[in-house]
């Protein structure tokens, strides 16, 4: 982002009366952004962050001895949802998001779905000692993810709450979660966008062997939803905020029919879903990051079966894809 484009984006942040606070993450996506903004006596926080020692001094550090009213958590995912529980203990704020959400929240760290993926890894082909390591790997999120919050409200559609001083519109984006939320600022124009709309990466769209069976769909009916709006500014969990929300919603569903093109042609012979992600993926991944390629692979997948241009049998206790 070059001087002119930080003055505006500023310019855009403080119209809105918003302070990102970025949480350091310890991946290749090494941040998320988080939000506050003050209303006439409390201030309302957006998304978390993970319970670790940086982002609990950070919030200590931004939050001082401000008193924080509400919480709004956009979807579940760790980065956003992690830290939400301890954060509210310290604040006594009310917490609210979605119930899709929230139910998948306090499902997807604890042991009984856990329990569930070695048999889903070996169903899509990857091998037992890769298979183990990403078990292990999401197991490992759980103190990163508790204590969980205490959910006092529910998101609706089209809802309006406030955060600071201007109202905002609830809108559903499920695809990147089931139940992901973004704030739409009318009079602006602006969209806080959460993970749904990203300016420089296309979101982690996965198929977690839970919830929407086909969430590539329901990501891109999502885009088109938000392309009706004609959003000026987008204001992401991750990067920086940027200007024209359509341009960028094409090239993100640009991007998803360019793999599925890619992702079909590779079927004209029986793949499992490990050996459809080895073509899609040729590089080196760390075990988080295969987690969620193996998931985007069989997000894609899923889509083109729903789409009547694949088929899925069973051989050898494996998932098998090919062209129909």
């Amino acid at each position: 982002m070059n001087e002119v484009e930080q003055t505006e984006s500023q310019a855009v942040l403080d119209k809105l009366g918003l302070i990102v606070v970025r949480h350091p993450l310890p991946f290749r996506l090494n941040h998320v952004n988080c939000f506050m903004a003050k209303g006439e006596e409390t201030w309302t926080i957006i998304d978390a962050g993970l319970n670790n020692e940086v982002s609990r001094a950070l919030w200590d550090k931004v939050i001082g001895d401000k008193p924080v009213g509400q919480m709004f958590l956009t979807h579940y995912h760790p980065d956003h949802f992690g830290y939400a529980g301890g954060l509210q203990q310290k604040t006594g704020a009310q917490l609210s998001m979605s119930k899709i959400d929230a139910d998948a929240g306090m499902r997807s760290w604890k042991e009984a779905f856990l329990e569930t993926l070695p048999g889903y890894y070996k169903a899509a082909g990857i091998p037992q000692e890769a298979a183990q390591e990403m078990v292990d790997n999401t197991r490992a999120f759980q103190p990163l993810v508790t204590p969980f919050p205490k959910v006092g409200h529910y998101f609706e559609e089209g809802e309006k709450v406030h955060i600071g001083r201007l109202e905002y519109e609830v809108l559903f984006v499920p695809g990147h979660s089931d139940g992901m939320v973004s704030f739409y600022q009318r009079e602006h124009n602006v969209l806080l966008s959460a993970d749904h709309i990203l300016s420089r990466i296309s979101p982690n769209i996965s198929y977690w062997f839970h919830g929407d069976p086909n969430p590539l769909q329901t990501y891109m009916n999502s885009l088109e939803k938000i392309r009706k709006l004609d959003v000026d500014w987008v204001i992401p969990s991750h990067g920086e905020p940027f200007q024209g929300a359509n341009k960028r919603i094409d090239e993100l569903l640009a991007h998803h029919e360019e793999r599925l093109d890619a992702t079909w042609q590779m079927l004209e012979r029986p793949l499992t879903i490990f050996e459809v992600r080895e073509r899609l993926f040729d590089r080196a991944l760390t075990v988080h990051e295969m987690r969620f390629a193996v998931g985007e692979t069989l997000a894609h997948l899923e889509y083109l079966r729903a789409d009547g241009r694949c088929e899925r049998t069973m051989a050898a206790d494996r998932w098998v894809y090919q062209q129909t």
